[in-house]
């Protein structure tokens, strides 16, 4: 059972960390880094580096998800059920799908777009429906994201009440 609990809690701290990493320091680091000598050229090339990076990392993502899933279900098949057991397993699901959607939904969908505009999306105009269907794309995903990294802090606090 102590192998279980390691792995379920590995797998947590590994979508959760990367998570946060990814967030907090690879997306604004690279745009940080790229734009510097040319803004619109620089911004382009920081899009496909993060657009790279959350591809693979959506990989991750899944498996870790999978692993969350199939520990907690173990774990109330063999040993005493963890405590809100439910309510967990609803929020790994929901991080699950969060993922998913991002990875095979949201995602294909902005590279898509950005190939068909076929030029760095900060090039057009504010106004241009393509550029508006852009940001509402990213935003989009950020929130799937923001949601998958909630749901990863409470069972993060969920994990240290045990």
């Amino acid at each position: 059972m102590t192998a279980l609990r390691y792995a379920y809690v590995l797998a947590l701290v590994i979508w959760l960390g990367g998570m946060i990493v990814i967030g907090a320091i690879v997306a604004p680091a690279t745009f940080h880094a790229l734009e510097q000598g040319d803004a619109v050229a620089g911004r382009a090339r920081a899009a496909t580096v993060i657009g790279e990076v959350l591809g693979r990392f959506h990989v991750v993502s899944y498996v870790a998800g999978v692993v969350l899933l199939t520990g907690l279900i173990v774990m109330k098949v063999v040993g005493p059920r963890p405590p809100g057991f439910g309510v967990r397993l609803a929020i790994v699901a929901t991080m699950l799908l969060a993922s998913l959607l991002s990875g095979f939904v949201v995602d294909p969908r902005i590279g898509a777009l950005r190939d068909a505009i076929g030029a760095p999306v900060a090039t057009l105009d504010a106004t241009d429906p393509r550029r508006a269907a852009f940001g509402r794309l990213h935003a989009l995903s950020t929130s799937l994201m923001a949601l998958a990294a909630l749901g990863g802090l409470a069972l993060c606090y969920w994990e240290t009440r045990e």
